[in-house]
């Protein structure tokens, strides 16, 4: 997906003909041809004119505006891209057939993750990894046969706890530590990459579930509210630990990141500092342009969040069938 991201504050984005161009104080810094565009992810203090608000909605260009350290504030959508049928197929969800997708999504989540360690020990073969591994294996086997969805959240959640302090023991970068997940606020330069990371990918997930029509409200396995899409946090859960957490271990262990200068300390949090926000989304857009094999093909990593999202849809359509989990080997 072609996606805009501003990130320097302060910056206008103005349009002249098929151009939308990004200006601060007068001086023009990026230039982004409007046909190619998908999405504007709006970082912080940027403004957009009136002309590039119109034509986004009317070439169903998503723009979301997102705190500096990634957190989404709200989106503006065209109207009349939803398919009323296909949303009322989604609604009409038995809670079976909930479960039994929430159980998929869940399992891929534990599986990816440990074939994330895997892949981590053999690199650099590390005794600590190895009960998180046979854990991980476990916890997938049991959410398989959850039989409620409280029971598949204490599976995933009894997951995490073995997981996390697991991909610390994989971080050789200096000032580098992740013994637990913390989130609101992310309280470490770790912690800080995968919060902004797990956001922006998040955004790329609702954006597909929006250009197939379906209501991303609409969850299966998170919280199901007025203000959480959730089916957006449901599809990331395959993808966050071979895309984001993959990601931010090659950034640390590289030296690509730096612990003291690429982040900052603010209201009792850790964040990603301009510098290192641009450095996290070049090196993302990177890697989501590589191509992986998967089935008899290869293709970007952004087709697999469509695949997934058409997935859902496909089973949204024929629910006789089951929803197919992305995995990785």
């Amino acid at each position: 997906m072609n996606t805009l991201y501003l990130l320097e504050q302060g910056c206008t984005l103005s349009l002249a003909g098929e151009i939308l161009r990004v200006r601060k104080q007068q001086q023009l810094r990026q230039e982004v041809s409007l046909p190619t565009l998908k999405q504007i992810l709006v970082f912080g203090t940027s403004q957009l004119s009136t002309g590039v608000i119109r034509v986004c909605l009317y070439r169903e260009i998503r723009i979301a505006y997102l705190s500096r350290q990634g957190r989404c504030y709200g989106r503006l959508l065209p109207t009349g891209t939803d398919d009323r049928r296909l949303i009322r197929q989604q609604h009409s969800l038995g809670e079976q057939a909930q479960l039994g997708i929430a159980r998929a999504v869940v399992q891929a989540k534990i599986h990816n993750c440990r074939v994330t360690l895997l892949r981590c020990r053999r690199r650099r073969p590390q005794p600590e990894l190895e009960q998180p591994i046979r854990y991980l294996e476990y916890f997938a086997q049991k959410a398989a046969r959850a039989e409620s969805l409280e029971q598949l959240r204490g599976y995933e959640g009894a997951a995490a706890a073995q997981y996390f302090p697991a991909l610390g023991c994989a971080l050789t970068g200096t000032g580098f530590v992740l013994v637990e997940r913390s989130r609101r606020p992310p309280l470490n330069p770790v912690n800080a990459m995968l919060s902004f990371g797990y956001q922006v990918l998040w955004n790329h997930v609702l954006a597909q579930i929006e250009l197939q029509g379906m209501d991303a409200y609409a969850g299966v396995f998170h919280t199901d509210n007025n203000r959480h899409p959730a089916l957006a946090s449901d599809l990331l859960e395959e993808f966050r630990a071979p895309i984001i957490d993959a990601l931010v271990l090659w950034l640390v262990n590289s030296r690509v990141v730096d612990a003291e200068q690429d982040f900052d300390y603010v209201n009792g949090g850790c964040y990603l500092n301009e510098t290192g926000r641009r450095k996290f989304l070049g090196h993302f857009i990177q890697r989501m342009n590589e191509e992986v094999q998967i089935d008899d093909s290869t293709l970007p990593r952004w087709g697999l969040i469509e695949r997934q999202v058409l997935r859902f849809k496909q089973f949204l359509l024929r629910p006789n069938q089951t929803y197919q989990s992305y995995r990785i080997r």
